[in-house]
């Protein structure tokens, strides 16, 4: 009796092994389906987005020496005039009296940007007639938030997106950061400087602006979806050929430290080498030496 208990356990452990040797070798059998990507080297910038109206450079208002009717406009919005060149003509003549035409001369070089003044009115030298934004400069005025007023600097490169000109980047560099913070909105000032070449930007327009804050030359970089965190541990699958069986693709994990990340993309410190290929895709159900097949590989701009 004792004999065939002994036997019956046996047996039992022999099948017991057998099964969990099945299950291991099913496991080892099974291919997990990914799309990779290569790991890339280059540059990559950070940025803070905002939106702000484009403005005159220099902006400077004429006005007449005397009180009077205008008796003559010579200028329109938009015209380009030269240092001393006429405005308009005031006649400062009174019932009874009559005194010589008074001429309003432009006090800089620039552009009419704008014109309130009309033949008929009566204007006094309080009331600006016109003003002129001096030569094709132009800004852009921002307001940048508190928390945000750190990051900011004198020449931070700028780029500049608009409606009007679809697809296409300006460039610019902060100007002027306000000293003061509006104690109501919480926000700071800044002007981002714009040239404009050929004259396609005007004073009025909406304009999308990126500042650039950090920009990192030569660093290894990939797409953010590859990063898996967990417990506080940043890694990815990157995969390699099985070193028992190279036709077998295997996907190893690999702990990694980020850096910045940006419109998908990401900088990594340490961790990875450019060209390794990592999983994009897929990559939440596998674990480290499992088999993968790539169905797919993506190649980023850089790696093409």
């Amino acid at each position: 009796m004792i004999a065939a208990l002994v036997l019956f356990a046996l047996s039992g452990c022999d099948r017991n092994d057998a099964e969990g040797g099945a299950r291991e070798a099913e496991f080892q059998a099974v291919m997990f389906a990914v799309n990779t990507t290569p790991v890339t080297r280059g540059h990559i910038s950070d940025y803070i987005a905002f939106s702000g109206d484009i403005i005159a450079g220099t902006q400077v208002d004429a006005f007449s020496e005397t009180a009077g009717r205008v008796n003559e406009v010579f200028v329109s919005v938009g015209q380009w005039v030269n240092r001393g060149q006429r405005i308009a003509a005031i006649d400062p003549s009174r019932p009874g009296m009559t005194f010589q035409l008074s001429f309003v001369e432009a006090p800089i070089s620039g552009r009419i940007f704008t014109l309130p003044v009309q033949v008929g009115m009566t204007v006094s030298p309080a009331v600006p007639l016109a003003r002129i934004a001096g030569g094709d400069a132009l800004e852009i005025r921002l307001f940048v938030a508190e928390r945000f007023i750190s990051r900011m600097a004198l020449n931070l490169p700028c780029e500049i997106t608009l409606d009007a000109w679809p697809g296409e980047v300006f460039h610019g560099r902060i100007r002027e950061l306000s000293p003061i913070v509006d104690p109501v909105s919480r926000t700071m000032e800044v002007r981002v400087s714009v040239p404009n070449p050929g004259g396609r930007l005007r004073a009025g327009m909406f304009a999308r602006v990126r500042i650039i804050t950090e920009q990192k030359e030569n660093v290894v970089k990939m797409p953010s979806s590859a990063l898996i965190t967990r417990f506080g541990e940043h890694y990815v699958f990157v995969v390699e050929e099985d070193a028992e069986n190279p036709e077998n693709l295997v996907a190893r994990r690999r702990v990694v430290t980020p850096g910045i990340s940006v419109d998908g993309e990401m900088e990594i410190q340490s961790g990875l080498e450019p060209g390794e290929n990592i999983v994009i895709r897929g990559q939440s159900l596998l674990t480290d030496g499992v088999r993968v097949n790539v169905v797919d590989r993506f190649m980023t701009p850089a790696a093409r």
